[in-house]
Order: structure tokens, then sequence, then C-alpha cells
């Protein structure tokens, strides 16, 4: 039992990094949800860490979990929390990377919950279009349509403007 822990607690510090990122795309820039959302994976593998460590790649099985538990929290926001179109921070006029971020997050944001997730594991964590499938729970045909319209939703977003954000 105290080595199946020891197991745990190594790979929960070495892929809880990665895990906070994802989720910090996910949430388009939200935290403190990301924290959440990573805290509750976390439990979720711990619970069943038995059959999770027997997996040929438990860090893809954290990714899943990650994700659908995304999902899970998008269906069922409480009626009090209320989604903002702009980031209440906004940062220098210096920061070009900072900027390019925030407003690659503000398009995310205003992307439904799953062409973000979609957007999010294609193009962050460069997941083949079946990979994809298999976490969503969709065909690899709904996946490709939805990362098409999702693309061309960012690009209506970002506009002209994502080049003043880019420095050659």
């Amino acid at each position: 039992m105290q080595v199946r822990g020891d197991e745990y607690a190594e790979f929960a510090a070495a892929r809880a990094g990665h895990l906070y990122r994802s989720a910090c795309l996910l949430t388009a820039g939200d935290t403190y949800l990301a924290e959440d959302l990573v805290q509750e994976t976390l439990g979720r593998l711990y619970v069943r860490w038995g059959r999770v460590a027997r997996v040929g790649n438990p860090a893809a099985y954290a990714q899943t979990v990650l994700t659908r538990t995304f999902l899970a929290h998008q269906r069922r926001r409480s009626s009090t929390e209320r989604a903002m179109d702009v980031l209440p921070d906004r940062p220098d006029a210096g920061a070009g990377d900072a900027s390019l971020r925030l407003t690659l997050l503000e398009a995310l944001a205003r992307l439904p919950a799953k062409d973000r997730a979609v957007v999010v594991l294609r193009y962050w964590e460069d997941r083949s279009i079946e990979e994809t499938a298999d976490v969503l729970n969709a065909s690899s045909a709904a996946v490709r349509t939805r990362c098409v319209r999702a693309l061309a939703r960012m690009r209506e977003l970002l506009g002209e403007d994502l080049g003043e954000y880019v420095t050659p």
C-alpha cells in the first residue's frame, strides 16, 4: 500500500505542472478553476491508481481525466457564475508576448467548451485526431469538423489584429 502511495506521489509531482498548464488553457486563463480541476483530476487518479498505474500511458490517462472533468464542470456551471468577455487585467504596452498570450486566451474563452477542448488537445497537447476523439468520446469526423470550426471562429475573433502582437 505504501509503494502505491509513493508511486502516485511521484507521478503527481511530475505531472501536476503540465496538467495545470493544460487546465489554464482549457479554462481560458482562470487559474483558480484550473487549480480546482487539477486537484479534482489528481484525486480521481489517486482513487483508481492501482488500475491507472497498469495503463501503458498514465500521463495520457490523466490528461483525459482532466479534459473530461473540465467538460463536466462546464455542463454543471452554477447559475451564480458569470463568464466575462474581457480579462480584467491588461499587460504593459511593452509586453509583446504577454499581449499575445492574453489575446489568445481571450479568443479561447469565447469558444464553446468542446471547441476549446479540441483546440487545446490538438494544438497544445499535440494529440492526433483519433486520440482527441477518444478523450472527447466523439468520432474522428466530429473532431475534424469541430476543429475546423473552432479555428475558423478563433480567426474571426482574432481578425487582423493578431499581426500587431507578432514580432519578426
